[in-house]
């Protein structure tokens, strides 16, 4: 836990202890996959929504539910179905009978917790995709005439499948620019593989003992710590700079809105706590411009059909800023 009465050194290097306690408990779980677990664990510290999209099978879910134990949060899962329905997600009310009485009650759904996994999100249906957007953006949920407010810290994990696109309805600008980053995950390579198929091979049920690294009062106080990491003027400009040039970028049909600049400075922040810096660097801008920028801006016409992809104009503009 972060003490105020040490200074700013000792502050630094309590949380980046904490950092590589909570990499070293997930990696008795997850094999590989560093990149993605620091990305997920800066969302966290960022207090922000996160998308994942690989092909099935490669631990989406398991890396969201032990990330969660380990820094314990309440987990909750929901299955995304065509026939998923608001209620499903916020909660309804229901009609509770006592001996004297018969009110209407209200029955949390599983968006009451404080990491929610939403699975294949974009197989839910418009309406239902959109009982989300609220509790992304102002953590709370309305049903009927009455806001609840979610637990805090809350955070929203979804997942998507880019194979199977039948049944499925492609997430609206709105929704995508909630998520702070989009996080592709690529296959393990021969030697991680080998790990993965030797643990969960060997015996029946592989369920190693996590230790609970840090609480939830001290995640609060660690995402406003990286809030406090400092960033350079120049820094800060080149990063708004970045973002900018995505808006009148020729193979871009749109770019990215003011959101994007402050999660990329936020993101910025938070890579170099887990990096065990006390600063940011350019390199930090670099890393967060593609995971929070892929989803947030459109390829032109004409670019898809020059074959260009979204992460080369990422790369270009980072590069040429």
């Amino acid at each position: 836990m972060i003490v105020g009465s040490v200074d700013n050194a000792e502050k630094y290097r309590k949380l980046n202890d904490k950092i590589d306690d909570i990499k070293d408990e997930v990696s008795k779980v997850i094999v590989g996959q560093e990149d993605v677990v620091e990305r997920v664990i800066a969302s966290i510290l960022c207090d922000g929504n996160i998308l994942l999209e690989s092909n099935p099978g490669m631990g989406k879910t398991k890396m969201i539910h032990t990330i969660s134990e380990v820094i314990g949060l309440d987990f909750s899962r929901i299955q995304a179905t065509p026939d998923l329905m608001p209620s499903d997600i916020t909660g309804t009310h229901i009609i509770e009978e006592t001996e004297t009485s018969t009110d209407f009650v209200f029955q949390k759904g599983p968006i009451f917790a404080n990491m929610v996994l939403v699975d294949e999100i974009n197989r839910a249906t418009p309406k239902t995709q959109s009982a989300l957007l609220e509790a992304m953006q102002e953590k709370q949920v309305t049903v009927g005439n009455q806001s609840y407010s979610l637990d805090n810290p809350f955070f929203l994990m979804a997942t998507q499948n880019p194979l199977e696109q039948e049944g499925t309805y492609p997430l609206p600008e709105a929704q995508q620019d909630r998520f702070m980053m989009k996080v592709k995950l690529d296959y393990p390579g021969t030697d991680e593989e080998r790990e993965i198929v030797e643990r969960f091979t060997s015996e029946l049920e592989f369920s190693p003992e996590l230790n609970q690294v840090i609480s939830k009062p001290s995640l609060v106080k660690m995402q406003e710590f990286t809030r406090e990491v400092p960033i350079a003027e120049d820094i800060r400009n080149r990063a708004i700079t970045i973002v900018k040039n995505t808006r009148n970028h020729e193979d871009l049909d749109h770019g990215a809105s003011p959101r994007a600049s402050i999660q990329i400075i936020l993101g910025a922040k938070a890579r170099a706590l887990i990096q065990g810096r006390n600063h940011v660097s350019n390199s930090d801008v670099n890393e967060m411009a593609e995971p929070i920028l892929r989803h947030r801006i459109g390829l032109s016409f004409q670019a898809e059909k020059e074959g260009k992809q979204v992460e080369d104009i990422i790369e270009e503009i980072t590069e040429t800023v």
